[in-house]
C-alpha cells in the first residue's frame, strides 16, 4: 500500500488479468486496491483513450510507476 500512496497523482501502468495494460494518473485507491485512474489509456494490441476509469483490485496483476 505504501507504493500506492507514493504513486498518488502520478503516472502508473497496470497489467490486468486479461493481459491488457492501462496507463494513467492514479487518482485514488481503497483498502481492496480498487483504483481510479484519470486520463487512462489502453495500450497493447488495442490502443484507445478511456478517460477516467475505476479498476477492481482483483483484476490487477501488476502496478508499476511510469
Amino acid at each position: 500500500m505504501k507504493m500506492l500512496e507514493e504513486s498518488l497523482n502520478k503516472k502508473v501502468s497496470l497489467l490486468l488479468k486479461d493481459n491488457r495494460v492501462l496507463e494513467g494518473t492514479l487518482a485514488g485507491y481503497d483498502e481492496y486496491m480498487n483504483m481510479t485512474l484519470d486520463d487512462a489509456e489502453e495500450s497493447g494490441e488495442t490502443q484507445r483513450k478511456l478517460g477516467t476509469v475505476v479498476i477492481r483490485g482483483s483484476n490487477v496483476v501488476r502496478i508499476a510507476p511510469k
